[in-house]
């Protein structure tokens, strides 16, 4: 292992993507109804913004050019659109639930054995049944063998086994330990779950046991060997358990981002009739802070008719953003890496 903890990836997903925190934070792990508001906010600012400036007045362009029906009759059949996505969402989610009894048996036994293989390792009969306490369980049993493999290796009389094991395991059981706490009390259908489980580098830790065990397969004695392999097979057990628990996230989640769509949709249409049917360049003639009022009506309308696309885009940002950094499973790393300096071990 390299000398230069620099040259480590960071044991937080945070400190693994190269981008700003603030970025971060809103893309996974701000309220999705935040992130909505804040770009409808964000359109009624910016037309706000414009009407101050003074460019051509909205009373003008509405009298001469009847801007209201142009802004906002595209907006209905958007609007009626975006539902219709909906109802193609709720059919990929519902399609993945639907299927022969034989294929529910089928799947149903998968999940079986591999909870029955991780019961096995974790010396217990049944493991638990919440994601959370699953994850959890897979991670405090990494941080058990990590320390039987620390206890194995103490007696070998190689130096620098002992002294990367060591370190390895050190930081090994201060990544669990953290993700251990995060997980415990997180409750299924929040991103807090799943977050956790992003924090943990498991792939990288797979590779790291593998390759001090392949550089130092000489001075292992059996005990010692075996201790390393099965605190990969412990780590491996990580990967799918952590994709299952993202898949049915992602399902929970395009469930809720259907029933928020189909929520914001009626008010949207409420307000595109009404400013299609009410209102002209009479109903509203006062001037409020220097703006004209049919301004702040339209600004207004416009921006609130776009909250489906707004709840839209806030989902999709955080599901886009976890499907990025979950692509591979295993030891595989997508980021963009300095080869020589974060891969390789000094021997």
């Amino acid at each position: 292992m390299s000398d230069d903890d620099t040259s480590q990836p960071s044991d937080t997903m945070r400190g693994r993507v190269q981008e700003s925190r603030w970025k971060i934070w809103l893309l996974m792990d701000a309220p999705r109804w935040a992130v909505a508001g804040v770009v409808v906010a964000g359109v009624f600012l910016a037309l706000t913004v414009f009407s101050a400036l003074g460019l051509t007045p909205l009373r003008i362009t509405v009298r001469d050019h009847n801007a209201t029906w142009w802004l906002f009759s595209p907006m209905v059949g958007a609007i009626v659109t975006g539902v219709t996505l909906v109802v193609t969402i709720n059919q990929l989610v519902i399609s993945q639930e639907l299927g022969p009894l034989g294929d529910q048996r089928e799947r149903m036994q998968g999940a079986i054995d591999f909870r029955e293989d991780v019961g096995a390792f974790l010396d217990t009969e049944i493991s638990p049944p919440e994601p959370a306490s699953f994850l959890g369980a897979i991670v405090d049993g990494i941080q058990t063998y990590a320390n039987r493999l620390e206890e194995a290796v103490a007696d070998c009389t190689d130096d620098e086994l002992r002294e990367y094991t060591d370190e390895y395991v050190d930081g090994l059981t201060d990544q669990a330990t953290v993700v251990g706490n995060k997980l415990e009390g997180a409750q299924f259908g929040t991103f807090d779950v799943l977050f956790a489980a992003l924090d943990f580098n498991y792939s990288w830790k797979i590779y790291e046991a593998q390759r001090l065990r392949r550089t130092h397969e000489d001075s292992l004695d059996d005990e010692a060997d075996e201790a390393f392999e099965t605190l990969i097979e412990v780590l491996e057990f990580f990967g799918p358990a952590r994709e299952h628990v993202k898949t049915l996230y992602f399902q929970w989640e395009l469930v809720d981002l259907s029933r928020v769509i189909l929520y914001a949709s009626v008010p949207a249409l409420v307000v595109t009739f009404g400013m299609l049917l009410y209102v002209d360049t009479g109903t509203f003639t006062g001037v409020t802070l220097g703006i004209d009022d049919l301004a702040w009506v339209v600004n207004a309308a416009a921006a609130l008719t776009l909250t489906p696309f707004a709840v839209l885009l806030s989902y999709i940002l955080r599901i886009g953003t976890v499907a990025k950094r979950t692509l591979a499973i295993g030891p595989f790393i997508l980021r963009e890496t300095d080869q020589s300096s974060d891969i390789d071990w000094d021997e």
